[in-house]
């Protein structure tokens, strides 16, 4: 049989700058591209109507045209991914199989796996840093534990880093260092049991104009003030080194960054955030979890035009502004007093920037229950920050065209209320 070694892909989706190709590349032994989808995660999707897996089969369209050009292919495989690397064992002889480390549990778990298998058949696995500038182990207090404070995290991360940091991982020998083989399978969704879906899939672009008036746009959901490279950097069709490097016309931006890295580096050490208060005391809130006001706030009918624009924005499109992410999900959890997980899920399910690591940091930060999250007695008054952040309601108008109408309803809670009821029910929990 053949050798070969294999760069398995996963969210990381290009062929430039990429760390576990570059390295697979260092060999005269050819390289077989593979990617994955992985049955038990597909099977987790709640619809199959999902722009996700839309954009990766885009994504990997755009890799096949490439590597076509020079005789090459990405593999396409569905199921798990243990019984698939047994299945190319049987056709090939596997010298190692590179690729970028991913943090979350599931993928520790299923490497994991992998790992074990390939040394029953005296094959190497070698997963390398990409996705990240640094690795959670690589960003300590001086005593060696992980900070769970954000500012502190941030200052350390910055003084650690430096240009060596975001080096290219030179990728320019694919052509002569690929294996060359024809892959018959076109990544559409329908060959996987989803539907298209209206997502259109584009290179992704920095603009450095909006980059240069982050800091000043970036709270405003009615204009374009944002880089719109979320679902690119969860899904690795750019680099983290290329955009950090884009960044040095912009702090604010850099520390969104950060953030990301923050969040992740939190799930890494403390992997009970999935499905746990970060500060156990918060898993003792006793919510309301009112199924009928779930629901008004998933449609978008809470009477709070803020947050209805924003998820009526997310419902239609897969995208919400940052801003009115914080706004929707501190009336989810402050206001109707619904458990922050319900509302966790609900964006697992429609986001297309969707990444475990954030949206949990997020969703904790905004019911108070994370780490370096906003205090329990913080609670945003949705009507001030509709006044602050869309003045002319031009946001608001987008997406709610009965606002200002008999049609539009009245509001499910009283903020007054809200806040009262949040309060005293959050001090019954944290001071029994």
């Amino acid at each position: 049989m053949q050798k070969i070694r294999i760069c398995w892909f996963r969210r990381d989706l290009r062929l430039h700058d990429h760390h576990a190709l570059h390295l697979a590349l260092k060999s005269p032994v050819k390289v077989m591209p593979l990617f994955i989808f992985d049955s038990d995660i597909l099977h987790l999707l709640p619809s199959t109507y999902d722009r996700r897996v839309d954009f990766i089969c885009q994504a990997l369209s755009a890799m096949k045209k490439n590597l076509r050009s020079f005789g090459s292919d990405i593999r396409i495989e569905i199921g798990k991914p243990l019984e698939i690397f047994r299945k190319i064992a049987h056709e090939y002889s596997i010298e190692g199989v590179y690729c970028n480390r991913d943090y979350e549990p599931y993928a520790t778990e299923r490497d994991r796996q992998i790992e074990l298998f390939l040394k029953t058949i005296g094959a190497s696995f070698t997963s390398v840093k990409d996705q990240v500038i640094f690795e959670p182990h690589e960003v300590l207090k001086d005593d060696g534990k992980p900070y769970t404070v954000f500012t502190p995290f941030s200052k350390k991360w910055k003084k650690q880093f430096t240009p060596l940091h975001i080096e290219e991982h030179d990728t320019t020998n694919m052509k002569s260092g690929l294996l060359n083989f024809a892959d018959d399978i076109d990544p559409i969704p329908s060959r996987i049991g989803f539907q298209q879906t209206d997502i259109i899939f584009e290179n992704p672009a920095v603009n450095t104009e909006i980059l240069k008036n982050y800091a000043e746009a970036r709270n405003f959901p009615a204009i374009h003030g944002t880089s719109r490279l979320g679902i690119h950097n969860r899904f690795g069709t750019v680099s983290i080194r290329h955009l950090v490097k884009q960044a040095a016309v912009s702090e604010s931006w850099l520390n969104e960054l950060i953030w990301r890295e923050f969040y992740m580096m939190i799930l890494a050490w403390f992997p009970q955030v999935a499905t746990q208060a970060f500060k156990p005391a918060y898993d003792r809130i006793q919510w309301l979890n009112r199924s009928d006001d779930f629901t008004r706030w998933c449609e978008g009918n809470t009477g709070y035009p803020m947050v209805d624009a924003g998820m009526r924005e997310l419902n239609a499109t897969g995208f919400m502004h940052n801003r009115t992410r914080m706004v929707v999900a501190s009336f989810l959890t402050k206001h109707l007093l619904i458990d922050w997980r319900m509302g966790e899920a609900y964006f697992a399910a429609n986001l297309n920037d969707f990444d475990l690591s954030a949206n949990n940091g997020g969703w904790q930060w905004a019911a108070g229950s994370g780490c370096d999250a906003a205090p329990y007695f913080r609670v945003f008054n949705p009507s001030e920050q509709l006044k602050k952040f869309d003045p002319a309601g031009a946001y608001i108008r987008k997406w709610i065209p009965e606002w200002n109408t008999s049609r539009y309803p009245k509001p499910v809670v009283d903020h007054v209320f809200a806040r009262n009821r949040v309060l005293q029910t959050y001090k019954q929990a944290l001071n029994p």
